[in-house]
């Protein structure tokens, strides 16, 4: 379901090509960095726009690093 505002262990798997199991530990962290800046979040499950963000660089200071 690409149109969700989080991504399931299953969507970050493929996305990042890895197992579900290293999945579950990207998500873990990324969490835990949400809750450190206030965030609420849901276990097993992440902002796709966060997720973007740290994974791809999307956002503002990814965005003027990548030219764009």
């Amino acid at each position: 379901m690409e149109n969700s505002t989080f991504m399931k262990v299953d969507e970050v798997a493929a996305e990042m090509g890895t197992s579900n199991s290293f999945a579950y530990k990207i998500i873990k962290q990324l969490n835990t960095e949400l809750e450190a800046k206030g965030f609420i979040t849901v276990a097993g499950k992440v902002s796709r726009q966060y997720f973007h963000e740290r994974v791809y660089g999307y956002g503002k200071e990814g965005m003027k690093n990548a030219g764009v």
